[in-house]
């Protein structure tokens, strides 16, 4: 078998574990993305390969960024403070070892409510503010996930024109 195709065929496990992170963040997301992207470009070296995974790199990082924004921009808005955050992600990494696969979002989500219910002390506002941050948060995965999706998708046209044309 060519080292090119073994090549395509591990970036695609790799691109397709990358979008399950976006998801899921305790795999990695768009870094693994980029970094699947320029080692595929890299390892196959030819035009429409680094075409492809140039445009897929920057798309992917304009997803994780924009997500980043988005989400820090919302969380502002709302006024939901770091250390809310950080009870929500002690909740989650509890939640995932008691709940099979649910409990890091369950755990997330429990524990987001509980650090704003001890900061604002009163469940309307908490229950309001950790709403609020729950959506900024599913708004972030949603546009990552979607440009993870794009530099995939622009990865297989890549692909396709390499060994076409090769």
């Amino acid at each position: 078998m060519d080292l090119q195709i073994i090549y395509t065929i591990i970036a695609g496990l790799l691109l397709f574990v990358s979008a399950l992170g976006t998801i899921f963040p305790v795999l990695p997301g768009s870094l693994l993305t980029i970094l699947t992207l320029l080692g595929w470009g890299w390892l196959l070296g030819s035009g429409p390969a680094w075409w492809a995974a140039g445009l897929g790199m920057l798309i992917a990082a304009l997803g994780w960024s924009a997500s980043a924004v988005l989400t820090g921009r919302k969380l502002k808005e709302h006024q939901v403070p770091t250390g809310s955050i950080l009870w929500a992600i002690l909740g989650a990494v509890i939640g995932a070892f008691v709940i099979p696969v649910l409990g890091l979002f369950i755990g997330f989500a429990v524990g987001l409510f509980a650090g704003e219910a001890a900061r604002r002390r009163e469940l309307g506002g908490a229950l309001a503010s950790s709403w609020a941050a729950l959506k900024a948060m599913g708004l972030g995965i949603i546009v990552e996930f979607g440009c993870v999706l794009l530099a995939t998708s622009i990865w297989v046209i890549g692909m396709i024109t390499h060994f076409v044309t090769r």
